[in-house]
């Protein structure tokens, strides 16, 4: 590796024999980011090798669109940036919004579009998409799910519960009155799956989609569990022929306590969950044991749960493909799906690795188009329902109103762009900067906000 031993200035970048000695800074929009200082832009590195091999700082430039949008609101075919700027320039379109940047003309055009297919690979904790045409990918990326609906439905619980046990509030039971609607999703399967159909339904709004492909999946959980099931075997379960659970575990442990391995003879039994529920165990026998009252305490006194060991694996994600695979033929017209084990074929073949996006790129029927930089997408709640305490000793009260501006969303002021971190002192104070150089700015500075809602975008 060079050496990079002084400085120097003025030093010429834009020449093909020499090695660029420019730091990565110098590339970069300096509004854009404000923390740069502004002597480093004068400062290039010396002692390039011109021997030095040339293609490790050469690459194939990937394709970038721009999205347009006609008169009436019908999405168009992408342009390429420069095109863009003229357009821009020239008055005959404007910005509608910058992520992903789409532009909207000003004039009618005859609003010719090719075939745009989009794959989307399907999944629990990420989503994969691919918009292609016969010649180019237009966009592709992943979508980070949030997945804490549960954690936030559990934290709603208990506040619910603290209010009505402090002012002893009676509700009349209403158990017999209970019914769910036709097609009910519990609450953190139906945000992924709708999380789904909202990315699906933004592409469509920039893009001329014209084949939706998914690639869907239906497990056999017992099937996973025991490879050689058959028969009738699917309706005789691990407790078959058992009375309860205990006797099921006493039969599996033939009478010992798996935490010493002594006998229980006439001393009290307890089921223990080796994951706890609390960290994503099941209720599965394999993720139970029976153990003496003594050691039953004693390991949850010391905090000797690793000692033993969980046999149970979680289902979850494959529980949630299978429930959600027949919902996408409803929701999405002309719907094409395709399956995992097609999928793995086709990128190998074109010596693709396995991501998520690529995954959608092969799914959408693109072989060797050009691609376009991988976007990431994280999945965010709008409005944080936090408890909020006064600092003069007051009651805590529940924040009820939508923040101002969220974390991840951009901000100005005079002109420098800044990233949202968080904002503190009742939306008074923002929060940017990275976590070990903590900065705050007053809101009242701000000249400009771009929210960028449920979708926020690495930049």
């Amino acid at each position: 590796m060079q050496k990079l031993q002084a400085k120097l200035k003025n030093t010429p970048s834009d020449t093909s024999q020499v090695t660029c000695s420019g730091t990565s800074l110098l590339n970069r929009d300096q509004t854009s980011y404000p923390i740069i200082d502004a002597q480093c832009i004068e400062d290039v590195l010396a002692c390039n090798d011109p021997d030095v091999n040339q293609s490790q700082n050469t690459g194939s430039l990937k394709d970038v669109f721009v999205f347009v949008i006609s008169i009436d609101g019908k999405p168009l075919m992408p342009c390429k940036p420069a095109k863009c700027k003229r357009l821009l320039k020239s008055g005959r379109a404007k910005v509608i919004t910058r992520f992903p940047f789409t532009i909207q003309l000003n004039f009618e055009c005859e609003n010719v579009t090719q075939e745009v297919n989009l794959g989307i690979d399907t999944g629990f904790g990420n989503i994969g998409f691919s918009a292609t045409t016969e010649k180019n990918e237009l966009i592709c990326g992943t979508v980070i799910l949030d997945g804490r609906t549960k954690e936030r439905l559990e934290e709603k619980s208990m506040y619910r519960r603290g209010r009505r046990n402090r002012h002893h509030w009676y509700r009349e039971p209403r158990f017999d009155n209970r019914s769910k609607p036709e097609g009910w999703l519990p609450p953190s399967v139906n945000r992924r799956y709708q999380t789904h159909l909202t990315l699906i339904n933004k592409l469509k709004k920039i893009l001329p989609v014209s084949n939706v492909t998914l690639e869907i999946a239906k497990f056999d959980i017992q099937k996973i569990e025991n490879p050689s099931i058959e028969g009738v075997q699917y309706q005789q379960g691990d407790l078959y022929q058992y009375q309860n659970i205990r006797s099921y575990l006493m039969s599996r442990e033939k009478g010992k306590c798996q935490f010493c391995g002594q006998d229980f003879k006439s001393q009290p039994s307890h089921i223990h969950h080796i994951t706890p529920v609390s960290l994503g165990g099941n209720n599965r026998v394999s993720n139970l044991s029976i153990l003496h009252k003594k050691c039953h305490d004693k390991l949850h006194k010391n905090h000797l749960e690793k000692q033993l060991k969980a046999n149970s694996k979680g289902y979850k994600q494959s529980t949630f493909m299978s429930i959600i695979q027949k919902r996408f033929w409803k929701d999405i017209p002309d719907l094409k799906v395709t399956f995992g084990n097609i999928t793995f074929v086709d990128r190998n073949k074109i010596n693709l690795p396995k991501t998520h996006y690529n995954d959608a790129f092969v799914i959408s029927g693109a072989s060797n188009q050009p691609r376009t930089n991988p976007l990431e997408i994280k999945q965010v709640h709008r409005n944080n329902r936090v408890l909020q305490v006064n600092r003069k000793g007051f009651k805590p009260s529940i924040k009820r109103e939508k923040s101002k501006v969220n974390p991840g969303d951009i901000f100005w002021v005079n002109k420098m762009r800044y990233v949202c971190k968080g904002m503190f002192n009742y939306g008074k104070q923002i929060l940017f900067g990275t976590m070990k150089k903590k900065e705050y700015l007053s809101f009242a500075k701000v000249t400009n906000v771009f929210r960028f809602g449920s979708f926020v975008w690495n930049i």
